[in-house]
């Protein structure tokens, strides 16, 4: 089979059949084929498409590249969650206690940042002593006994995902919804997990700009879930402003902590909310009013405190940081901007935001690999709040002040203004089941 012919076909709209797919995924990962053929297949993809069909194919592929979890041993349903990405989204860090303080279970793996969108590794690995890197069993021990267990993705999982990113990420063929699907899902059906709940977000701070497609991208993942067995659902949410008031490392880490304890709520904490209740729905713990009431139980109980609590302990982290936010990484230099102009805020780009906090160190590129877990950005106004001249607008953590300058400069762009006031977007878009 010549790859030269597989490139061909799609670029003329052929579709590939399930057997030439499955070749040209395991001849790229394998080393066979090179990486200056794959990256024309992949362009051809971004322009052209895939069918349905060649994306499940592709997906199943990718899935089947590497080893896959069986979490069935565990004897209970279990529920994976996936964001697609996006500014200040910490989600993941609330949903997984919350759900499993109401019973559930919980086992996720998670990965680093690329560019502006954090990752939810690095996040936890802002926690002192915080371990990501554990063997399968210590994965299925504390899932099982504590209900969350969220580490970094395995090489043994999908290598073929792993391998092709990396080459769409120097490609410009990072927004492709059928390569985006296939991405997604292989990781998460190779992860094993009985259920799947994505979070699929369109707007300024996200792959998808628009909440069309966004759906399509969310019809496209629950199909593939849905022809590998798996229940899986999706929501389709909004990423034109930051969530929540925290973008960076170990200063998102403490918004979490805040919301746990009860401190802190806003639309991170509602979207949350949101979140875990489609989860324990899909875990067969009720109806969709029930599961928000036990979620928003669980969370202003304390209990979903207590399981982030003992989650931080079993993977070899310093709990203590619930109780004590000092024991997180903290900038050396402090930057408070306050507002050029009075008004209603109208619009906080995210990705400006995002593009801000990379120039401060909390996001990775492909020359730097290290992050600065204590930069970042805390917003002190939203869309929708009033401002006037002179007020707190936000404030900027890093290492020095020529950094925290600079982004200073950037993030005042990301902000307009308006006379009138503005209704902060919905938060959830759509529901795709």
């Amino acid at each position: 089979m010549q790859i030269y012919d597989l490139i061909q076909k799609t670029r003329r709209l052929v579709p590939l059949s399930e057997t030439e797919i499955y070749t040209l995924v395991e001849g790229f990962t394998k080393g066979e084929i090179p990486d200056y053929m794959m990256s024309a297949w992949l362009m051809a993809v971004c322009c052209q498409g895939l069918t349905a069909e060649e994306t499940s194919a592709l997906t199943m592929a990718m899935r089947d590249s590497g080893e896959c979890l069986d979490l069935s041993t565990l004897g209970v349903p279990t529920v994976d969650k996936h964001s697609t990405g996006g500014i200040g989204d910490k989600t993941t860090l609330l949903v997984a206690p919350i759900v499993a303080a109401c019973g559930g279970h919980v086992p996720k793996m998670s990965g680093r940042g690329l560019g502006f969108t954090g990752g939810t590794v690095d996040k936890l690995e802002s926690i002192p002593g915080f371990c990501v890197d554990l063997p399968q069993a210590d994965f299925m021990r504390i899932t099982e006994e504590i209900g969350c267990c969220i580490i970094s993705q395995s090489g043994e999982l999908t290598p073929a995902d792993k391998k092709i990113y990396a080459l769409r990420n120097l490609t410009a063929t990072v927004d492709s919804i059928p390569l985006i699907c296939a991405s997604i899902m292989s990781k998460k059906l190779a992860l094993g997990a009985s259920c799947v709940l994505l979070d699929v977000k369109y707007g300024h701070g996200a792959f998808m700009k628009t909440p069309e497609e966004a759906v399509l991208l969310a019809d496209l993942m629950v199909s593939v879930g849905h022809q590998a067995g798996r229940e899986c659902r999706a929501l389709i949410t909004d990423m034109n402003a930051p969530l929540g008031s925290c973008v960076g490392n170990a200063l998102e880490i403490a918004e979490v902590i805040r919301i746990l304890r009860g401190e802190e709520r806003g639309r991170i904490t509602e979207l949350s909310l949101a979140l875990s209740a489609q989860m324990l729905v899909l875990l067969g713990k009720g109806d969709v009013v029930e599961c928000r009431k036990m979620a928003e139980e669980a969370l202003t109980s304390g209990r979903a405190l207590e399981k982030f609590a003992a989650m931080i302990a079993a993977q070899g982290g310093n709990a203590a940081v619930t109780e004590d936010l000092s024991l997180l990484p903290q900038a050396e230099v402090q930057l408070t901007v306050r507002a050029p102009e009075s008004g209603f805020i109208r619009e906080i780009q995210s990705e400006e935001v995002g593009l801000a906090c990379l120039g401060l160190g909390a996001g990775r590129t492909a020359d730097r690999a290290k992050i600065d877990p204590g930069a970042g950005v805390v917003l002190s106004r939203f869309v929708g709040d009033e401002v006037t001249k002179g007020d707190p607008l936000f404030t900027v953590h890093g290492s020095s002040e020529a950094l925290c300058e600079n982004a200073a400069q950037r993030l005042l762009q990301a902000y307009s203004y308006s006379e009138e006031y503005t209704e902060p977007p919905q938060m959830i878009y759509k529901i795709v089941e």
